[in-house]
């Protein structure tokens, strides 16, 4: 496995572990929620709303042209945030052909 796939690795290790203990202390919605008590937190859901599209625009692109199919990782994105880009990276990482 390259050094970019163990990276790509330890990134969602952490994230997840992180994304557990937040699920764990407040649940899905206590993370959602407070995006809408401010206008400023609305503005940061708002800017991860469009990187997650963008990501998504990327995804199904790079998906074309890399021969990964990109459908699990749109839906995971869309479900999960972060999770779908980073899986789907890893996962082309994965069958990059080793030279």
């Amino acid at each position: 496995m390259s050094g970019r796939a163990w990276g790509l690795v330890a990134v969602v290790i952490g994230f997840a572990t992180l994304t557990a203990a937040a699920l764990a202390d407040v649940g899905y919605w206590g993370i959602l929620a407070p995006h809408f008590q401010t206008l400023g937190a609305g503005q940061v859901f708002a800017d991860l709303v469009i990187l997650a599209t963008l990501s998504i625009v990327w995804m199904l692109g790079d998906a074309r042209a890399s021969g990964v199919p990109a459908w699990p990782y749109v839906i995971l994105t869309l479900a999960a945030g972060s999770f779908g880009p980073l899986l789907y990276l890893l996962h082309r990482e994965w069958r990059r052909p080793r030279v």
